[in-house]
């Protein structure tokens, strides 16, 4: 193996991956505060709404869940414009990502809603709380203590499903890596550093999600 390292023009070009790592964070983070306050609206409907509701959020769900999301992406991306509803490619791929992540994450937090025992709702209740109130203080929050592992997982997926979007030209990191790609013919190189940032990203999300469990979500400790 005769091949020659040459990292110069990928350090050279550090001014555009961080522009673009930075557009993946962005996306990924807004795309999760979305994502997960149509998770928690859809999980609060498909427990304990009404039938047409739930059968919505179902329809939703089993839609979202069993296509790809590339296609998903290209309906808001390319199909849509065919009705006269428009998107800049950044905007686009944020719609997709929450309406994506709105599906996989209603399920894990009605799993989570369900698992609270009804007493403790029925105690709620006994309590004059109002319906909203029981949801929010007694359901919500021991269910996302139980489920916030699995939500995490989820969002750290959705961070590395971001690199998708660059097939619409949204100029995230795969999108810049791409780019640099084809200027300087320097693939090994750029997509080990590509790679390793995106291994940094994972990595600093586990550790904000592991800090935000620990400081918000675990019990308090009695000894």
């Amino acid at each position: 193996m005769n091949y020659s390292f040459q990292f110069a023009d990928v350090f050279a070009a550090w001014p555009l991956l961080l522009k673009g790592t930075w557009i993946t964070i962005q996306l990924s983070l807004t795309a999760t505060v979305l994502g997960l306050c149509v998770a928690i609206v859809g999980a609060w409907g498909k427990t304990s709404g009404p039938a047409p509701v739930r059968m919505l959020i179902n329809a939703y769900i089993e839609l979202i869940r069993n296509t790809p999301f590339l296609v998903q992406l290209f309906f808001f991306f390319f199909a849509l414009p065919a009705i006269g509803l428009r998107w800049s490619p950044y905007t686009a791929a944020l719609v997709a990502m929450v309406v994506n992540l709105g599906a996989y994450a209603i399920e894990i937090i009605r799993a989570g809603i369900e698992s609270i025992p009804k007493g403790q709702v029925e105690a709620g209740l006994a309590l004059s709380l109002k319906p909203h109130q029981v949801f929010r203080l007694i359901i919500l929050k021991p269910a996302l203590r139980a489920i916030f592992p699995a939500l995490s997982s989820q969002f750290i997926l959705l961070m590395l499903t971001s690199a998708v979007v660059s097939v619409i030209s949204a100029d995230d990191l795969t999108s810049v890596a791409a780019n640099l790609q084809s200027q300087t013919f320097r693939s090994f190189e750029i997509y080990i550093v590509v790679t390793l940032i995106y291994l940094g990203l994972a990595l600093s999300f586990s550790a904000l999600f592991r800090t935000l469990q620990q400081r918000y979500l675990s019990y308090p400790d009695r000894r």
